[in-house]
């Protein structure tokens, strides 16, 4: 998988992708992250990237112009399957869609700034219009650190348990079961006795009933 993002403060993503599991998968060649700065791409004596919004209005505006250099630049190079813009009024992101996403070749993501983009940019150029919650952040930068993120975990190879990412929470509409680790009593908390007992069936309908009763206290709408 290739993925790349386009943003005005690059310098915002770098870490994300130079630690732990989502370092590991960039080094074993299972994806791959590029950073494109939009500020490569302005325009006019002044390097534009922003202008002010028609119409009157606080907050600058990501222009058209830019934008649409960087990504005819990235399509001549190859096909995209996604072209994602990342933006609080987008469909909210679930594990179906990181899910379903994990299995594309090409993903761009595009960050918005400041009051967001040209909408001529979400009509002409945008297939998929991404929230990661009912909240504004400064940018869509952080938002794209949390889809990669989502998305990559989930490609064959990159978690060493590849079950691992099939009980974790939101997989089948459900929240994950509680989990314990060693010691197996401390300070008078016990871990339940099923867990120690070396019986996997009992474990794994323990799990099922402690997922579901979890669910239906915490998420019931996950249930309907």
């Amino acid at each position: 998988m290739r993925i790349d993002i386009i943003t005005v403060l690059p310098e915002l993503l770098k870490s994300p992708f130079e630690a732990s599991i989502l370092k590991r998968a960039i080094e074993k060649g299972l994806v791959e992250v590029h950073l494109h700065n939009l500020r490569d791409f302005s325009i006019g004596n002044y390097n534009q990237v922003d202008d002010y919004q028609f119409g009157g209005g606080a907050g600058m505006v990501l222009m058209i112009e830019p934008i649409e250099k960087c990504l005819s630049g990235l399509k001549k190079e190859r096909d995209y399957d996604e072209i994602i813009y990342l933006t609080p009024d987008g469909e909210t992101l679930n594990q179906s869609i990181s899910n379903r996403l994990s299995l594309k070749g090409n993903l761009i993501l595009l960050c918005g700034h400041y009051k967001g983009v040209d909408q001529r940019v979400r009509d002409k150029f945008i297939t998929k219009e991404i929230s990661i919650g009912d909240y504004v952040l400064s940018g869509g930068e952080l938002a794209a650190a949390v889809l990669a993120d989502s998305i990559i975990r989930l490609i064959p190879g990159v978690l060493n348990d590849e079950t691992s990412a099939l009980t974790d929470t939101f997989q089948d509409n459900m929240l994950a079961p509680p989990v314990y680790t060693r010691p197996s009593e401390y300070k008078g908390m016990q871990v339940p006795e099923v867990l120690l007992s070396g019986n996997f069936p009992k474990i794994e309908k323990w799990r099922e009933d402690e997922a579901l009763k979890r669910t239906k206290k915490r998420r019931p709408d996950l249930l309907k």
